[in-house]
C-alpha cells in the first residue's frame, strides 16, 4: 500500500508515493535518482549509504520512509553549489582519498556533519565522532 509523503530533501520539498516500509536508500536511489548514497552491506555496517537526517549522519539502508517524518534529508548531491565542489569533496580528490569511490560519499557526509558541529575538531574529537557513527548508535539518531 503506497502513501503520499512529503520529504524535505536537499532543501526542497519532494512528494513521494511509496510504501512507508521501504528504505530511505531505495527511495533516494530508485525513485529520486539521487545515487550518491550507495547500497553496500544493507546492514548499516559499512556506511556507504550515509546521509544526514536533521544534520546527523544516518545509514539510509536502515531507515524506513515511515521513520523520516518531517526531518530534513541531505545527500552528497547537495554539497556541490553553483558548479563548485564542497571543500571536503575537493580535499578528498586532492589527497587521492577516493580509493574505489564506493564508500567515499558516506565518509564525506559523516565528515561534513562533524565539521558543522565542531569546525576545528581535535584528534580525540574525530576519534569520538567515529565511534558515534558505529552502526548501533546511528540507528538511534
Amino acid at each position: 500500500m503506497a502513501n503520499v509523503t512529503n520529504l524535505q530533501i536537499n532543501g526542497k520539498s519532494t512528494r513521494i508515493d511509496a510504501d512507508p516500509e521501504r528504505t530511505l536508500l531505495s527511495i533516494l536511489r530508485d525513485d529520486l535518482q539521487l545515487t550518491g548514497a550507495k547500497y553496500g552491506c544493507g546492514e548499516g555496517e559499512c556506511g556507504a549509504c550515509t546521509v544526514l537526517l536533521d544534520g546527523v549522519p544516518v545509514r539510509s539502508c536502515r531507515r524506513t520512509l515511515a521513520s523520516i517524518g518531517d526531518k530534513k534529508i541531505e545527500t552528497i548531491e547537495a554539497l556541490e553549489q553553483n558548479g563548485k565542489l564542497h571543500a571536503l569533496q575537493k580535499a578528498f580528490i586532492d589527497a587521492d582519498g577516493m580509493q574505489c569511490g564506493y564508500c567515499t560519499c558516506g565518509m564525506i557526509m559523516s565528515a561534513v556533519a562533524l565539521l558543522r558541529k565542531t569546525p576545528k575538531p581535535s584528534f580525540e574529537t574525530v576519534i569520538l565522532w567515529s565511534r558515534f557513527l558505529s552502526p548501533v548508535s546511528s540507528e538511534s539518531a
